[in-house]
């Protein structure tokens, strides 16, 4: 099924897909530029209508790294399909396009992420802190993150 995945998509990408067997469910690594284009056709396409984005996650790699990661994991309810679709973003600077024209459920997510691991979604209809106050210092989920000793005046101890 995989290998399906992979031809419908591969017309669509300017960098070549790469499938990966070992996640769950089975994954298919692509550019950030690429994603819209990906992400608009299975979700149109006849053949897969992946009409269900069952969840968004950040990763971070580590510092040794210098990446994050978006994984989108998505569903077919006709077909019964599963599949993650991965991207790989520098550290210095983590942006790709939002998804949430195609699904909706994606602007809570993409929000979270954004708040958590400061990955910025372009053409988001609202990125803003979703967890966090607004004028926190940070992205707690971040291999590199440092908490704050103080917050507006008040000694944050955990």
């Amino acid at each position: 099924m995989l290998e399906q995945f992979l031809s419908i998509i591969s017309t669509l990408c300017q960098t070549a897909p790469v499938g990966d067997e070992s996640c769950t469910p089975k994954a298919i690594k692509i550019s950030p530029g690429d994603l819209v284009a990906v992400m608009d056709a299975l979700h149109k396409s006849p053949a897969t209508y992946f009409d269900m984005l069952s969840c968004v996650t950040g990763l971070d790699n580590g510092v040794d790294t210098g990446t994050l990661e978006v994984a989108y994991n998505l569903y077919s309810i006709p077909f019964d399909h599963h599949l993650m679709i991965k991207v790989l973003l520098p550290r210095e600077k983590p942006e790709v396009e939002t998804v949430s024209m195609i699904w909706k459920t994606a602007n809570w997510q993409e929000r979270e992420i954004f708040d958590m691991y400061g990955i910025h979604f372009k053409n988001h209809p609202d990125l803003r802190r979703i967890l966090m106050p607004a004028d926190w210092d940070g992205h707690p989920l971040r291999k590199d993150y440092t908490q704050q000793e103080y917050y507006r005046g008040i000694k944050v101890e955990y």
